[in-house]
């Protein structure tokens, strides 16, 4: 089995749109059917999982989704591509624990893990409805992955 396709709610699907395109992200698909159902599919580069959005795609609440992961070659060099395209993106940070991040903010320590060990450092943004995006820095995957 392999994660195909992530469901993020919504609130202004054009708005959405626009801003996961101005991230870069390609246009799979902008199927509407009547005035009550349109699905929007974008892929972000390099990944084999989509993202959809739209009308009557979802009940949840438009900005619930959090903890979306992005993995990333370089998270200071993620971190910049992203502010330069207007995205409000946090601080890179590591967790105080090391081994993963915390929901919210608690245990984040600034920068980048000290060792730049794979797995550690992260920075995160949001969507205009506040789904949460965190970008993680992977240089050398675990044994099977």
């Amino acid at each position: 089995m392999k994660l195909e396709v992530v469901v993020v709610p919504v609130a202004d699907v054009d708005r959405t749109k626009d801003f996961y395109k101005a991230l870069g992200w390609r246009e799979d698909a902008d199927v509407a059917v009547g005035v009550d159902f349109r699905v929007v599919q974008l892929t972000p580069p390099g990944s084999p999982c989509s993202i959809i959005f739209g009308t009557g795609v979802t009940s949840a609440a438009p900005g619930s989704r959090q903890g979306l992961h992005l993995i990333v070659d370089d998270i200071e060099a993620a971190r910049a591509e992203l502010a330069e395209r207007g995205v409000d993106v946090a601080e890179v940070f590591h967790d105080a624990g090391g081994v993963f991040h915390r929901a919210g903010t608690e245990g984040r320590v600034p920068g980048p893990d000290p060792d730049r060990q794979s797995y550690g450092s992260y920075t995160s943004f949001s969507d205009p409805d506040g789904n949460g995006w965190i970008l993680q820095e992977v240089t050398t995957r675990l044994p099977g992955r």
